[in-house]
């Protein structure tokens, strides 16, 4: 079974800051079908149009009749573990690290055999399920684990190694003035979160939950996402210390461009949600990504709530959606510049939520409850992109089948999100 992950012994300043080693990351054009699922969470493979084969390892043509119509479909994940064994040497640094490493061989029920990863709880020739995650390289593996969820799970190697549990780690929220700040505090201390910093501009200015954050016990910081002095200030003294950061600031005023009689409230959207996550990541990105290989509370994730219209821009809320379009896309920006470091970024996407701007947008809405659950399971899962919501999930969806249709539908009156 699964032995209690203990809290990180107190780090030697003395000492060198181990570097980050990364598992191979070389994959086939083929095979970032499978990353894709692993970033939302699915387990998918190629399965055959014409004859119906599910296939693994991914490939260019079925391997049973040829065909090269293979798209990919969400398959069940169950299977029989067939053998395993235990890797003690390795020549990649970042198993060699982590030795010893459990793999094995599983037969799933859909028809393959896979060579995958194997949780320490699974029992030998018993039944497992597959889990579909992204490794510190940012590429899709696959991770038999128990059917059934046992003690102390999240806290197996293989399982930290692919997550970003928040569990002993340090994390910064950067704007508590957010609606969803207390919520996000209580569902990061229920997940064991080690502290919880939270950020604070213009702190003469008191805000509804400010004292029930007190009562929280977290560490207030004075930052501000508009100030680059504020922001440098801020990461110079906390930047080694912040293994998970949460941006939460957020600027949000309804209407399009014709609606407003100039750029004002444009300027404050674009200065907080898109140069307010660049300054962020110029100020504590490099300090994360050195830490990314510091063992147990090492740097692992930066997310990113963003409005699912993002994607594709809501009328109603046009300059919001595309100051949020333009954060969107410099998060992919993020995920470049951090690949060398393994630093995952996820992406939170939510429809409207419980706050006064979306007072006069019917239900269903986002809970503060549900988008604090929703990011806290993203980082327990290792996930890239989570839709929080129902308005978010049908946005995606129907994005997913047409980017365009869905523009009409949002733009032309139609009944959409």
């Amino acid at each position: 079974m699964t032995q209690a992950l203990p809290p990180p012994p107190r780090k030697d300043p003395q000492k060198r800051t181990p570097a980050s080693a990364r598992p191979p990351e070389a994959r086939s054009r083929a095979a970032m079908g499978l990353t894709v699922a692993a970033a939302e969470g699915r387990f998918a493979l190629q399965v055959c149009a014409e004859c119906g084969t599910v296939q693994y390892p991914p490939r260019d043509a079925c391997c049973g009749c040829l065909g090269t119509d293979l798209p990919w479909q969400d398959v069940s994940p169950d299977g029989e573990l067939l053998a395993d064994t235990m890797i003690r040497a390795s020549t990649k640094q970042f198993f060699r690290e982590r030795s010893p490493w459990r793999t094995g061989s599983v037969r799933l029920d859909a028809g393959p055999t896979v060579i995958c990863h194997v949780h320490g709880d699974c029992a030998r020739h018993g039944r497992v399920t597959l889990w579909n995650k992204l490794d510190r390289s940012g590429q899709a593996v696959l991770i038999a684990v128990p059917p059934e969820r046992t003690p102390l799970m999240q806290d197996d190697p293989i399982l930290r190694a692919m997550s970003a549990d928040p569990k002993h780690r340090r994390v910064l929220i950067t704007d508590g003035r957010n609606p969803n700040a207390l919520a996000l505090v209580k569902s990061l201390q229920g997940a064991g979160a080690a502290t919880i910093y939270v950020g604070e501009s213009e702190t003469w200015r008191p805000y509804p939950h400010r004292a029930a954050l007190e009562a929280s016990d977290v560490e207030f910081m004075p930052l501000d996402v508009t100030d680059a002095a504020s922001v440098k200030r801020m990461a110079a003294e906390y930047g080694g210390k912040v293994d998970i950061l949460i941006n939460t600031a957020m600027f949000l005023r309804p209407g399009g461009a014709m609606a407003r009689g100039d750029t004002s409230f444009a300027q404050q959207e674009m200065d907080v949600n898109y140069l307010g996550l660049m300054r962020l990541a110029q100020g504590f990105g490099p300090g994360m990504c050195a830490r990314t290989g510091d063992g147990v509370n090492s740097a692992v994730a930066w997310v990113n709530l963003l409005s699912v219209h993002a994607l594709s821009n809501d009328a109603g809320f046009g300059c919001f959606s595309a100051s949020h379009a333009a954060a969107y896309s410099l998060s992919q920006n993020l995920r470049a510049d951090f690949r060398t470091s393994g630093l995952r970024v996820m992406n939170v996407f939510t429809g409207p939520t419980e706050d006064d701007w979306f007072q006069a947008l019917p239900p269903p809405k986002v809970s503060h409850n549900a988008l604090a659950k929703s990011v806290v399971a993203g980082l327990q899962d290792g996930l890239e992109d989570v839709f929080c919501g129902d308005v978010a999930r049908d946005v995606w969806e129907r994005f997913n089948r047409s980017p365009k249709v869905l523009e009409r539908e949002t733009t032309m009156g139609v009944d959409g999100a």
